[in-house]
């Protein structure tokens, strides 16, 4: 038996089903999952679509992602992620982990205070040179003992790297002249291509430096708990296309993400880091390039926002002026390469 998403939303908001005996529940939603906060731990059930990036439409696949997710985040945050607890229900009543009819998997976290998230603290103006450089050096260990293999190294060839961005520049011809001006998308597009096409040995010597791992994929500033140690968390599990490339490509993301705060001297002081603790001086070449990539990317993820239609008309003003920040910080990247 399977409950439809705003049935079994209604049935996790009970406190009394929770092993924690909580006093109330705070609920979040996004686009792919259903959040239940307890105070202690969080519940989070994935919703049964498919995006065509992601299929989460049976509850096999939902398992499967749930133990998946648990998998990869457990290498950056082992403390947060505690495992995949099963939703039964026994005669009338729903338990978690509980025995009778199973209804859905749910993956179990502690749940952590946001004011430690290194975007809060960014905005606190509470991130320091060293804290980034201790970043750094998480993730200097994390790459160099990540998963490679000859078919993880498929995934940066130039010619499916481009498959990326022209999915990108393809998703955003609808958004041209509304979040990003048409001579901007032209420009970006042009480097961009121009890029593939000039500095296509680039890509091979970074695949032949072995410097294509099993990555996060989604390396921001709200993913990075600063608690008695650094966890990194929510990394991409339900598409390995996002997972599988350069670290150049993901500590890019990291940097970008500084940038767009404003803080342009905290992303070079860890680049700086990085390339100083991994010896990895080739990044460099890559860095501007893949900057723009994962700006454009969250460009086209704000301009989604647009067309959603549960989403007030008030937000999608404000996702629009942060598309338009994205799009004009690829815009000034794709200047440099």
């Amino acid at each position: 038996m399977t409950l439809d998403t705003p049935s079994l939303q209604k049935v996790l908001l009970n406190p009394e089903i929770y092993p924690d005996h909580p006093r109330t529940i705070t609920f979040i939603e996004t686009h792919i999952s259903l959040l239940f906060l307890t105070g202690n731990y969080v519940y989070k059930v994935k919703k049964p679509v498919n995006y065509g990036f992601l299929d989460f439409t049976s509850l096999e696949k939902r398992k499967y992602f749930c133990e998946q997710e648990v998998k990869l985040n457990r290498r950056l945050s082992p403390d947060i992620y505690l495992g995949v607890v099963e939703i039964a229900k026994e005669g009338r009543r729903v338990r978690f982990g509980g025995q009778g009819e199973l209804l859905e998997y749910a993956v179990k976290m502690k749940q952590i205070p946001e004011e430690f998230l290194m975007d809060k603290l960014l905005e606190r103006k509470q991130v320091t040179p060293r804290m980034i450089e201790a970043v750094s050096e998480r993730l200097v260990k994390f790459y160099f003992a990540a998963e490679t293999n000859e078919r993880i190294k498929g995934f940066a060839k130039p010619v499916r790297v481009k498959q990326d961005t022209d999915e990108n520049f393809e998703q955003t011809e609808k958004y041209i002249d509304v979040a990003l001006p048409g001579d901007i998308y032209e420009k970006v597009k042009q480097r961009t291509n121009n890029f593939f096409k000039t500095r296509e040995n680039a890509f091979y010597q970074r695949i032949a430096s072995d410097y294509i791992r099993d990555c996060h994929g989604d390396l921001r500033l709200e993913h990075i708990f600063w608690g008695d140690e650094i966890s990194i968390f929510d990394c991409i599990e339900f598409n390995e296309r996002f997972r599988y490339t350069d670290v150049a490509a993901d500590i890019a993301f990291l940097a970008m993400d500084l940038d767009y705060h404003n803080r342009e001297d905290l992303s070079e002081h860890l680049i700086r880091a990085y390339v100083g603790e991994s010896g990895d001086h080739e990044l460099m070449d890559m860095l501007d390039f893949y900057k723009c990539y994962r700006a454009y990317v969250r460009g086209k993820v704000e301009s989604f926002r647009l067309d959603d239609p549960h989403i007030l008309e008030k937000e999608k003003q404000e996702a629009l002026k942060r598309a338009q920040k994205y799009f004009g910080l690829a815009h000034r990247y794709s200047q440099k390469f």
